[in-house]
């Protein structure tokens, strides 16, 4: 015969996030079906993401780069590629 699973109330505050996320790491959410609620979320989409594989050398470069001009490494990556593009 199975024990039923011993299952610890939710601390009614946690002390920090830190806390909070190692109650939640060590604790199933599925256990605490009356402890969530649902919610309807409506998103749009402003932007497409693409990936493209760059190689280890060009990454590095591309980082540094990014970093001395204080841009994101997409901007400069999408920058230098729209030059390049309309250069030709």
């Amino acid at each position: 015969m199975r024990k039923p699973k011993q299952i610890d109330p939710i601390p009614d505050e946690f002390s920090s996030y830190e806390e909070a996320a190692e109650f939640w790491d060590t604790h199933d959410t599925t256990d605490y079906p009356d402890a969530f609620r649902n919610v309807e979320v409506t998103s749009e989409l402003r932007q497409r993401h693409y990936e493209v594989e760059i190689d280890s050398d060009v990454m590095k470069k591309l980082r540094a780069r990014a970093k001395g001009k204080k841009v994101s490494l997409g901007n400069l990556a999408s920058n230098l590629l729209r030059q390049q593009l309309s250069s030709k």
